[in-house]
């Protein structure tokens, strides 16, 4: 976890418009954030790696990836990420759905 990813997960979270069928309440979405982010592992990025995403605002969760030594990234996002410039190999990008039916 980084904190632009943290910034993103909260103002995410802070949509009214996203969760008006939601079960849970604004404080119970806190809370499950809270919850979350105490199994993260904080993470520092010194290099910018800048793999030239189409979407700029992208690019923090490879950096991001790759200075925590991660495996992959999960995303609906998948397609943006097929177009980076800069690779990283053991560094594989998957969709939630698919990240669930390998564990």
């Amino acid at each position: 976890m980084g904190t632009a990813l943290f910034a993103e997960y909260e103002a995410v979270l802070q949509r009214e418009a996203l969760f008006r069928a939601c079960r849970l309440s604004a404080g119970e979405r806190e809370e499950l954030l809270d919850i979350f982010l105490a199994c993260c592992e904080w993470t520092r990025v010194y290099y910018l790696w800048r793999p030239n995403l189409q979407d700029e605002a992208d690019n923090h969760l490879v950096e991001l990836a790759v200075a925590g030594a991660a495996h992959c990234v999960v995303t609906r996002n998948v397609r943006d990420f097929r177009a980076m410039d800069l690779r990283f190999p053991g560094l594989r990008v998957v969709a939630p759905e698919n990240f669930l039916q390998e564990l």
